[in-house]
């Protein structure tokens, strides 16, 4: 009988350093969304990956994290809750940084102090970059960090991921597999409803507006061809709700409009969408309210 591997794999870094376009090419799957905004990931998202090589079976358990980031409001303490989190059951840390990082990362260094998995670095975007540069970097986080492993990628272009795969391979325990082979993620489809919903808000608005929105799925019930999707937009000042609804409600249309078409896309069935705004001051500043948002 072939021996068995399994282990998670936690993806940490500052924002917009590309840790969820890594997580979706290690998965396969568009499981996190993605927009040029910083704080775009708000939760721990794990994605499962089955697989077998000549000499073992393997289960991975990526763990897509939010940007590190000094908490301003109760929702970002919440946030870094599940990055810390995240390492402190990681098999193995993934930490990822970019060719054009300012050497600023003092606060994610710090989070792995203690961490006693082994760490590879991975240096993403090299693609933008000359080879000078990378050796430059390279040579850097060897003097600050003395990772297990540096590895250099293009994630968007799906570079260096082959040899990222195997080495965490190389490091993964024996185990059984934590979850039931023919699951994708540990998240509800509701919970994708909700990302899905949300990453229209970050590519439609601007300045604070996606910030200050949260959405929760209410209700999600599933037929042989429709899925019937309520969801609620919170935002923390009625001119939020204003500018989201737009004039004579278009822009919030435009919203559900793609919103719909993505769910179609990801659930494989057609999506009717119900979308209602509701104003809840402060809201990520209020403990009651972000456990009911899940955090």
């Amino acid at each position: 009988m072939k021996q068995h591997r399994a282990g998670f794999i936690s993806i940490i870094g500052k924002p917009n350093v590309g840790k969820s376009t890594l997580m979706n090419q290690l998965v396969g799957e568009k499981l996190s969304i993605i927009t040029s905004k910083a704080q775009t990931t708000r939760h721990r998202i794990m994605g499962i990956v089955n697989g077998e090589t000549a000499d073992f079976d393997f289960q991975l358990v990526y763990s897509d994290t939010p940007g590190i980031i000094k908490p301003q409001y109760e929702l970002h303490t919440a946030m870094m809750e599940f990055v810390h989190g995240s390492i402190e059951d990681a098999d193995v840390v993934l930490f990822v940084t970019d060719i054009y990082e300012k050497y600023d990362e003092e606060d994610v260094i710090q989070k792995l102090q203690n961490c006693e998995s082994p760490i590879v670095l991975i240096i993403n975007k090299i693609d933008l970059a000359s080879e000078e540069a990378i050796t430059e970097k390279e040579e850097h986080w060897k003097t600050i960090l003395n990772p297990t492993k540096i590895l250099t990628i293009s994630a968007l272009n799906n570079v260096g991921i082959d040899i990222l795969l195997n080495q965490v391979l190389e490091f993964l325990p024996v185990h059984p597999p934590y979850f039931p082979k023919d699951e994708l993620t540990d998240k509800p489809e509701r919970f994708f409803a909700a990302e899905i919903v949300r990453e229209k808000i970050f590519l439609n608005y601007k300045k604070e507006v996606p910030y200050s929105c949260e959405v929760v799925v209410t209700a999600f019930k599933e037929s042989d061809d429709l899925i019937k999707v309520s969801s609620e937009i919170y935002v923390e000042r009625a001119t939020q709700r204003a500018i989201l609804l737009g004039h004579k409600g278009e822009r919030i249309k435009k919203v559900g409009i793609e919103a719909r078409q993505e769910m179609e896309q990801f659930f494989g069935k057609k999506v009717f969408l119900e979308q209602y705004i509701k104003v809840e001051p402060d809201w990520r500043q209020k403990k009651q309210k972000l456990e009911r948002f899940g955090y």
